[in-house]
């Protein structure tokens, strides 16, 4: 909705989120290393740019895939996920969590719906906890910084939280609790209204879904594109400032502590899953072991704005602690299973 009171310049919100925008926070990272470490600049600005060229195909063929996704309407069979019995919904709810691609605010009404038709929780716990870990894009971007081994396993580990959190939330329910989930809320969204209904393979035929293949094209590469040259930016300060073996004392080393470590790090850490990557591919080179990341990534896409903005506004607070804690074990559980494969 267009806000016909903003002055020319723009209402002072607007600038301020302007000021918030990942392109202002790398001009303002590029101007700090000039002031304080110019000999470091044409470095930092280097190791971000051949990163970011290295990854260029990987972004192309995301925005490509996703676009197409949004374009057929392909988040509407994900509703199928949740009807039939409660098993099925369950695995079915995993697996799509990992491959529907809604954004943060589409979540908030479908899930609501889905709530209010009487899905039970348990299927809706697993989508939640398999949804903010992984999609088609994120799986390219993280294959990109870290490999395909850990970005299949970050995969597997997202479908695994969504069965583990289903199931735990299924064993509560059978012994009588979230028996009344919900919040009273208010219905509304902040997504777009003009999609296009239903799915088509076919976009092309219809100009309603080429608009939006078009417009979810462009908007999702500008997104990717900011983030990962911001992540890639954050990288190169992390190479060259943060001392190996700091990184290494922390989260480094065997056994489980450095996994719980990463994983309590990682909830209050946010990084979005474009984001998270390159940071710990750079953590990774410094002596991060590859549990303690797995266990950083999970916990931190469980734990995002978006995800827990998205629960917390749909459902009372036992539910959503219980949300929390099925994140921080299940990324624990996913680091120390990717550490002994």
């Amino acid at each position: 909705m267009a806000d016909t009171t903003q002055s020319p310049g723009g209402s002072p919100r607007v600038r301020l989120e302007a000021l918030k925008s990942p392109w202002t926070v790398i001009a303002a990272i590029l101007i700090g290393v000039a002031i304080l470490d110019l000999g470091n600049l044409a470095g930092t600005i280097e190791f971000a740019l051949r990163a970011l060229a290295g990854t260029a195909p990987y972004i192309l063929f995301a925005v490509l895939l996703l676009a197409y996704l949004k374009a057929t309407g392909a988040e509407t069979m994900v509703a199928k996920a949740f009807q039939g019995r409660e098993t099925r919904m369950i695995f079915l709810a995993a697996l799509f969590g990992g491959l529907a691609p809604f954004c943060s605010c589409e979540v908030i009404p479908f899930i609501a719906v889905l709530l209010a038709l009487g899905a039970p929780l348990s299927a809706v716990m697993a989508f939640w906890l398999s949804s903010p870990l992984i999609d088609p894009p994120t799986l390219l971007i993280t294959a990109a910084a870290l490999g395909w081994p850990f970005a299949v396993a970050k995969a597997m580990a997202a479908v695994g939280l969504g069965l583990f959190g289903g199931f735990a939330t299924r064993a509560l329910m059978s012994g009588g609790a979230f028996s009344d989930p919900l919040r009273e809320r208010k219905t509304g969204g902040c997504c777009s209204k003009s999609a296009p209904v239903g799915h088509n393979w076919r976009f092309w035929t219809e100009q309603p879904r080429r608009d939006r293949f078009r417009a979810e094209f462009v908007s999702n590469g500008v997104f990717l594109l900011k983030w990962l040259a911001l992540a890639y930016t954050l990288e190169a300060l992390l190479v060259h400032y943060v001392p190996a073996q700091l990184i290494a004392t922390v989260v480094g080393g065997e056994g489980v502590l450095p996994i719980i470590t990463a994983a309590l790090v990682g909830m209050p850490a946010y990084l979005n899953s474009y984001v998270a990557p390159p940071l710990l591919a750079g953590l990774m080179e410094q002596g991060m072991t590859g549990g303690a990341a797995m266990a950083f990534m999970i916990a931190g896409g469980v734990s995002s704005i978006p995800a827990m903005a998205a629960v917390w506004s749909l459902v009372k607070p036992r539910v959503f602690a219980t949300y929390l804690v099925l994140g921080v074990s299940g990324a624990i559980i996913a680091g120390v299973l990717f550490q002994m494969v």
